[in-house]
C-alpha cells in the first residue's frame, strides 16, 4: 500500500493505491516530480532602481510580477529567466528604453487582463485619463472597475498605470506613491507637457 500526497494549485491531492504495479508506480512519481517542479519554478530577484528596491518575479511564462515598495536585499545574482526584464528596466531608469519586449504573465481575471492589455497601448511620454480609458474599452459606466483594475497591475511600469490620471490632469491616487507617478511622468516626459490622447 503506498499513500502519496500531492500538490496541485495549492490543493493537497491524497492519492491511494493499494499493491500498485510498476508502471503505476513509475508514473505517480513522474507526476509527482512534474508538479512540485511546477510549483517551484517561479524565480525573484530584487534590483536596485531610483525609485527604490523592486521586486521581479516570473518564469519561463513570462513575468508576473514587478513591484516597489520592498526593503529586500538587493539579488547579487538575477536568474536567467529575470536577466532580460532587469537589462531592460536598467534601461528604461536610464532613458534608454521607452518600450519592454519581454513576456508577461500577469494574474488576474479576464477584466482586469483587458483593462492590463489597454494600459499597455499608452504611449511612452503620453497619458489617459480613466475615463478616456474607460471609453477605450467600451464602457464609460465601468470607471470605477477600471480604476481599481489599474489599481491591482501586478507589473510596476511595464504595464504603465502611472501613466493614467484624472480627468482633470491631476495625479489621481498610485499604488507605489504620487511622488513616484510624478517622476515616472517627468522621467518620461521631461518637458512636463503631459497630453491626453
Amino acid at each position: 500500500m503506498f499513500i502519496w500526497l500531492l500538490k496541485n494549485n495549492s490543493n493537497l491531492i491524497l492519492v491511494y493505491l493499494q499493491n500498485p504495479n510498476q508502471k503505476w508506480l513509475g508514473f505517480l512519481f513522474l507526476v509527482l516530480n512534474k508538479l512540485i517542479t511546477f510549483e517551484f519554478m517561479i524565480e525573484t530577484a530584487f534590483i536596485k532602481t531610483p525609485l527604490g528596491i523592486a521586486k521581479i518575479e516570473g518564469d519561463e511564462d513570462g513575468i508576473s510580477v514587478i513591484s516597489i515598495n520592498t526593503e529586500e536585499k538587493i539579488t547579487s545574482k538575477v536568474p536567467k529567466v529575470l536577466q532580460e526584464a532587469v537589462t531592460q528596466l536598467h534601461d528604461y531608469f536610464l532613458g534608454k528604453r521607452k518600450d519592454f519586449t519581454f513576456k508577461l504573465n500577469p494574474k488576474g481575471t479576464d477584466f482586469q487582463q483587458k483593462v492590463w492589455q489597454e494600459l499597455a497601448q499608452i504611449p511612452y511620454g503620453k497619458t489617459m485619463s480613466y475615463m478616456d480609458l474607460s471609453k477605450k474599452l467600451g464602457d464609460v459606466k465601468a470607471i470605477r472597475a477600471v480604476a481599481s483594475a489599474n489599481g491591482k497591475n501586478p507589473i510596476w511600469i511595464v504595464v504603465p498605470c502611472h501613466r493614467v490620471i484624472g480627468s482633470d490632469g491631476s495625479l489621481t491616487g498610485y499604488a507605489g506613491g504620487l511622488w513616484r507617478k510624478k517622476w515616472l511622468l517627468e522621467h518620461e516626459n521631461p518637458s512636463n507637457q503631459q497630453s491626453l490622447f
